[in-house]
C-alpha cells in the first residue's frame, strides 16, 4: 500500500468577513446572470479559453484522486453533423414514444423539442465522459470510485468557468448517448455522462421565462 504523502497547505486564503460576504454575493450575482442558451452564434471561441476552463474542470474533488472524466472538445463540423444526426434521432424516439406525458408536460414551458440546430451551429461540443475504470503502466484494471459525483462536480466546475470567461453553455443529454462512444471512438471503460455546448449566444437569442427556488426552498439550517 503507498504511503501518502503531505505537503503545507499553500493556496488557501482566508478574507476578512466583509470581503467574504462581498465575494460571496458578487458570485452569486454572477452565477445569476447564467442562463442555458440554445441560439448560438458561430462565432468562433478562443481555444486558449476552452483549455483554462478544461484546467479548472479538472481541480474539482472526486473519488481517491483518480479523476474520472475524459472531456473531448469537438470542433470538426463533420464530426459535429454526425453528432447531431445522431443525437435529434434519439431525441424524436424521447419525444415521441419514448417519454411519459408527465415529462413531455414538464418541458412544454421551455419550447424544446427533438431539433437540435446548436449542435452544428456552435464551435465546440464537448463530450464529457464517466471512466468507470483507469489502466495502470501495466494495462491492468484500475477502478474507479464515486464516478457520477466526481464527473457531475467537475462538470460544474466547468460550466461556471466557461460562464466566468464569457461564454454560454448548453447541457445536453440526449437518452441513451452510446452513439458518443463510435462517433468520438472512446473506449468501453468511458460512458458518455452529457454532451456541453459551448460558444457565443446568437444575437437575437432568446431564453424561457423562469424563476430560481429561493433560499428557504433549497437550504435547511439546523
Amino acid at each position: 500500500m503507498t504511503q501518502p504523502v503531505y505537503i503545507p497547505l499553500s493556496g488557501y486564503r482566508e478574507y476578512p468577513v466583509e470581503e467574504m460576504e462581498r465575494r460571496a454575493a458578487e458570485f452569486y450575482a454572477e452565477m445569476r446572470r447564467r442562463r442555458t442558451v440554445r441560439d448560438f452564434s458561430d462565432r468562433p471561441a478562443p481555444r486558449a479559453v476552452i483549455e483554462q476552463c478544461l484546467l479548472a474542470a479538472g481541480t474539482a474533488p472526486n473519488g481517491a484522486n483518480l479523476q474520472p472524466w475524459r472531456f473531448v472538445v469537438v470542433q470538426d463540423p463533420a464530426t459535429k453533423r454526425r453528432i447531431r444526426l445522431a443525437a435529434e434521432a434519439e431525441e424524436r424516439a424521447f419525444y415521441e414514444s419514448r417519454a411519459p406525458q408527465e415529462w413531455l408536460d414538464a418541458l412544454s414551458h421551455l419550447g424544446t423539442d427533438a431539433s437540435k440546430p446548436f449542435l452544428e451551429t456552435a464551435p465546440y461540443l464537448i463530450a464529457i465522459f464517466a471512466q468507470s475504470y483507469g489502466l495502470d503502466a501495466e494495462g491492468r484494471k484500475v477502478k474507479h470510485y464515486y464516478v457520477s459525483e466526481s464527473v457531475g462536480i467537475a462538470t460544474g466546475f466547468l460550466i461556471a468557468a466557461l460562464h466566468h470567461a464569457g461564454l454560454a453553455t448548453l447541457t445536453h443529454t440526449p437518452s441513451p448517448m452510446h452513439f458518443l462512444n463510435e462517433i468520438l471512438d472512446r473506449p468501453p471503460n468511458e460512458r458518455p455522462f452529457l454532451l456541453l455546448v459551448v460558444g457565443y449566444p446568437a444575437d437575437d437569442a432568446t431564453v424561457p421565462v423562469i424563476e430560481k427556488k429561493g433560499l428557504d426552498e433549497i437550504a435547511v439550517f439546523v
